[in-house]
C-alpha cells in the first residue's frame, strides 16, 4: 500500500514545503487537482456531491498542476507526483504533450498523468472545445498523448485531431503513466482500456469495492488482468490502520489522503501545523504499514 498527499486547495506558497515534508514522512507522491476557473454559473452539476454543488468558492486557489509538479519536483529528489485528474476533454493533446513532457523531464520521471473527461460545459466552450461528443474525443485526445509522449516522430490522422510527422524532445525519461479518472461505466471501460491505473473521487467503500471489482471484470476482457494497475482510492469512510488495511484487502493500492483533515484543520491552516500533521500520519501510519 502507497499513501499520497493531496493538496487539493491549498495556498499556492505552501505548496512546495509540504512536498518537502511529504517526501520525509514517506509519502509515496503528491496529487495534484486541476481547474481551470470558477465561473459564476455552470449550466451542469458536479457529479461528485450528493446536490451537485461545488464544494469550494471563486476565491479557492487553483494552481496549474504541470506547473506545481515543476516547482515542487525542484525541492524533492524521490517523490513522485500525478494529476486527479487533468481535465482533458478542454485541452488541446498536442500542446499537452508539450507541458507533460516538460513536468516528466523536469522531475527526472517522476510524474504520472490522472486524466479525466471534464464536467463542466462551459471550461470546454470557453476554452474553444465543443462539449457534445466529448467522450469521443477525449479518447482520441489520449491516443494522441500517448502516441507523441513515447517518443520518436510521429503522425496522427483522426475525426478530431490532425497533424503531420512531428517529435518532441526530450522524451521524458521514463515511460509516463495514465490514470483514469470517472465513476461511470464509460469511464471504467476506458481505465481498463488504456490506463495503468484508475482514481477515484470520494467514495464509500463498499462502492469502491464495486468498482474495483468492475474494473477487474472489464480488465480482463481485454487480456490485461496480468498487467499492473493502479487503484488510487479517496476513501470516505474507513481510516486509521484498521480502515487502510480494508482498503488494501479490496484491492486499494495507493490511498489519497489530507493528514491535517483528520486533526481539525481546513485548507487554510497554517504550514506548521500541517507540517505537524504529516509527521504524525508518517509515524503513526505509513512507518506501521
Amino acid at each position: 500500500m502507497k499513501f499520497s498527499l493531496s493538496v487539493a486547495m491549498n495556498p499556492v506558497d505552501q505548496l512546495t514545503e509540504l512536498a518537502r515534508t511529504a517526501e520525509e514522512c514517506g509519502f509515496s507522491s503528491i496529487v495534484l487537482p486541476d481547474s481551470l476557473f470558477y465561473s459564476e454559473e455552470v449550466s451542469a452539476n458536479y457529479p461528485y456531491t450528493p446536490d451537485g454543488s461545488r464544494f469550494w468558492t471563486e476565491e479557492t486557489p487553483w494552481v496549474d498542476p504541470l506547473v506545481a509538479a515543476a516547482a515542487m519536483g525542484a525541492v524533492t529528489e524521490r517523490i513522485g507526483f500525478y494529476t486527479s485528474v487533468l481535465k482533458l476533454g478542454s485541452r488541446n493533446p498536442v500542446l499537452l504533450a508539450r507541458q507533460v513532457n516538460s513536468a516528466a523531464a523536469l522531475t527526472g520521471g517522476r510524474f504520472g498523468l490522472g486524466l479525466g473527461v471534464g464536467w463542466s460545459p462551459e471550461e470546454f466552450e470557453w476554452c474553444g472545445a465543443p462539449y457534445e461528443r466529448r467522450g469521443k474525443r477525449v479518447d482520441e485526445a489520449i491516443d494522441v498523448l500517448r502516441l507523441i509522449l513515447d517518443g520518436g516522430m510521429v503522425e496522427y490522422h483522426g475525426d478530431f485531431f490532425d497533424f503531420g510527422k512531428l517529435r518532441m524532445s526530450p522524451t521524458p525519461p521514463s515511460r509516463v503513466p495514465f490514470y483514469v479518472g470517472g465513476h461511470t461505466e464509460v469511464a471504467l471501460r476506458r481505465a481498463a482500456r488504456v490506463g495503468d491505473g484508475w482514481s477515484s473521487a470520494m467514495m464509500k467503500l463498499e462502492d469502491l469495492r464495486t468498482t474495483i471489482t468492475r474494473l477487474a471484470e472489464l480488465r480482463a476482457e481485454r487480456g490485461r488482468a496480468e498487467e499492473p494497475f493502479e487503484i488510487q482510492a479517496v476513501c470516505v469512510d474507513r481510516f486509521g490502520l484498521d480502515g487502510y488495511r480494508e482498503q488494501a484487502e479490496i484491492g486499494v493500492t495507493d490511498v489519497i489522503t489530507m493528514p491535517w483533515v483528520f486533526d481539525g484543520l481546513g485548507f487554510d491552516a497554517e504550514l506548521a501545523a500541517k507540517q505537524d500533521s504529516l509527521r504524525k500520519f508518517g509515524a503513526e501510519v505509513i512507518a506501521k504499514f
